[in-house]
């Protein structure tokens, strides 16, 4: 198989500050690839560069041919005055069919929202209809930047959980920038530590006992990270987002 994404030597600066430095990394057909690193790492930057937003001031970025790209943005503002319906939101900016938005919220557990005004969703709905409308295009790539932002710790298990259970359904390839180290390193295959270099990469065990990874984060707790993810992918989702099979 060839790479989804692939990225070689890549330097990139703004106003005279060093940004990225010779950063290189491939995404697989299937993987989920996370990035993480401190605050101004440089994480949103790369993955800007990847889709082809920002250009390297040196180095090549080779896609493959026709790529279709969802995006999950890390946040979102909604005038609460304006009349928001979930199938109305998931039609911005790519107009689809009423069925197409059904078979998208089915994915993420929540079709029964279809008809509900945004603004009145809970944090951990409204993600899931942030990530259904990624969807949509049931893209070959899919970029998730803070999935779990404004969802309790059960919320982000069952979310990282669902994000499994999608790639798994489209077989398509992920990446996420995440902050939530306890969680991700479990739910990940392969993490890419970065901090305007590649401060170290690989399976989650082989980076977090990585010396830069403790300089950086230190030692993760193994109270927590213990979660590890050991579901038989052979099932659905319904669409109340229950397993089933």
């Amino acid at each position: 198989m060839s790479p989804v994404i692939l990225a070689q030597d890549i330097y990139f600066t703004r106003e005279g500050r060093k940004i990225l430095t010779s950063v290189s990394m491939e995404l697989m057909p299937g993987s989920i690839l996370t990035l993480i690193g401190p605050n101004g790492a440089g994480k949103s930057t790369l993955v800007k560069i990847l889709l082809g937003i920002e250009q390297p001031d040196s180095g090549t970025i080779k896609r493959k041919d026709g790529l279709t790209v969802g995006y999950m943005p890390q946040r979102i503002s909604i005038d609460e005055s304006m009349p928001m319906s979930v199938s109305r939101f998931l039609a911005i900016p790519n107009r689809i069919s009423r069925d197409e938005a059904i078979n998208a919220l089915s994915l993420t557990g929540v079709v029964h929202l279809i008809d509900h005004q945004i603004h009145r969703l809970s944090g951990g709905e409204f993600q899931r209809v942030l990530l259904a409308r990624a969807l949509v295009l049931k893209p070959e790539l899919l970029v998730l930047d803070e999935p779990v932002q404004g969802v309790d710790f059960t919320g982000e298990i069952e979310l990282y959980e669902l994000i499994h259970k999608v790639r798994n359904q489209l077989g398509c390839a992920i990446i996420m920038v995440s902050h939530d180290l306890h969680i991700v390193m479990a739910n990940t295959d392969e993490v890419i530590c970065l901090n305007h270099h590649v401060c170290c990469s690989g399976t989650p065990e082989t980076v977090k006992g990585h010396p830069e990874f403790l300089e950086l984060f230190g030692t993760i707790n193994p109270a927590i990270s213990l979660y590890t993810h050991n579901h038989n992918h052979q099932h659905g989702l319904d669409d109340q987002g229950h397993t089933h099979g």
